[in-house]
């Protein structure tokens, strides 16, 4: 039927469907079809212990490695995390959030912690998006991924690590608050 409706062959769609799998966004009912997976808050805080730990590792040496083009970048998305703060824009957050999590990856210059936080950043942000305007508290976090960027753009490991830690600790707290949400 995707097949039909998208105009291309099977294949592309079986193999986009295997990924979307392996990346456990969909489940695969074997003869009976695809079902988005479910995303709830077990699952969610699970992610989140390894996320903690690879997230971290990935700030730090991202402050360790990173280029002055990539730490000017920094500064700047710093900057434009705290105007998204003033002018209370959750689409303007969004973006800044994504360029910021592929600048840290870049910066970080390891591609196996890149590719296993690509896949723990899309399964957050899926739950995120279902969640953030019953729970979430904008302000607060974007100050905190500011935090990551300046210790980053100033070269400083531990305070990346530990701008790291509050961020996920705050991620922590509210995929918890969605449980009183959906009460």
């Amino acid at each position: 039927m995707l097949s039909r409706q998208l105009g291309i062959g099977r294949t592309p769609i079986r193999e986009a469907l295997q990924r979307l799998a392996r990346e456990s966004l969909v489940v695969i009912l074997p003869r009976r079809g695809v079902m988005v997976s479910e995303i709830n808050v077990r699952t969610q805080l699970r992610l989140l212990e390894v996320r903690h730990e690879i997230e971290r590792l990935v700030a730090r040496s991202a402050a360790r490695r990173a280029t002055a083009q990539e730490r000017a970048q920094m500064a700047d998305l710093a900057r434009r995390f705290l105007a998204t703060v003033k002018a209370n824009d959750d689409r303007g957050f969004m973006r800044a959030d994504r360029e910021f999590n592929e600048l840290l990856l870049a910066a970080a210059k390891n591609e196996f912690a890149a590719g296993a936080m690509r896949l723990m950043q899309s399964l957050s942000r899926r739950f995120w998006y279902q969640h953030y305007k019953e729970a979430a508290d904008l302000p607060e976090t974007a100050k905190l991924h500011a935090d990551i960027a300046r210790a980053i753009a100033r070269g400083d490991e531990d305070a990346a690590a530990g701008a790291t830690d509050r961020l996920l600790e705050k991620i922590r707290s509210f995929t918890r608050a969605t449980v009183s949400a959906d009460s």
